[in-house]
């Protein structure tokens, strides 16, 4: 695998996820604040460590179980994305990392937590946009999957994914000062180690 063409997609995947957010920022926003700030890529401000922590690691379990529960109980691993790194040890190490960091969770929280959730927290409550966000950011999901992993599978991953935007969303916006950096760092890891089971071919 290529680290020159990995990082090339991934940074045309965040640049696609952009293009809507970066439109309505500078329709709405651009003479009031920066698009970073904007879409809360800025410094995470922490309000309670231990519940931040906790819901960290919490999220951490849910998409674990996703990767390594939910997705086997109704296909073989060969349909995560993470399937491109499969039995290709440390040798593809950068660009799984480019893969869980930049092509997935940087431009997902972009699109998802960034921009979605936070204009539709603006324009409702919290509540209410931030569950329509993770609904739709669990949709997503289920719908990409849905070929591969039939109705009650797409159902199960649109359901769990949908609740792990929920709780990013919630560690973004009440426990972070609205900042996206946190959100984004626990996807990253998260990809990042489902990349690391496909890599050493651990499950």
């Amino acid at each position: 695998m290529n680290t020159i063409n990995s990082l090339v997609s991934a940074l045309l995947q965040v640049a696609l996820f952009s293009i809507i957010p970066v439109m309505w920022w500078l329709m709405t926003a651009r003479k009031q604040v920066t698009f970073f700030q904007w879409i809360g890529l800025k410094k995470i401000l922490v309000n309670n460590k231990k519940r931040f922590v906790f819901l960290f690691v919490l999220t951490s379990v849910l998409l674990s179980a996703m990767s390594y529960l939910i997705i086997p109980l109704f296909a073989d691993n060969s349909v995560m994305a993470t399937s491109q790194f499969a039995g290709k040890g440390i040798s593809v190490i950068i660009s799984a990392l480019i893969y869980a960091f930049v092509q997935t969770g940087l431009s997902e929280e972009i699109f998802f937590r960034g921009f979605l959730g936070k204009r539709l927290i603006g324009k409702f409550t919290f509540m209410i946009g931030n569950t329509i966000q993770a609904i739709l950011f669990g949709l997503l999901h289920g719908i990409l999957l849905f070929g591969a992993i039939g109705v009650a599978g797409a159902i199960a991953v649109t359901v769990l994914t949908g609740v792990i935007g929920w709780v990013m969303g919630y560690i973004n916006e009440k426990q972070s000062g609205g900042s996206i950096v946190s959100s984004w760092i626990l996807h990253g890891i998260a990809n990042t180690l489902s990349s690391f089971v496909a890599m050493f071919s651990l499950i």
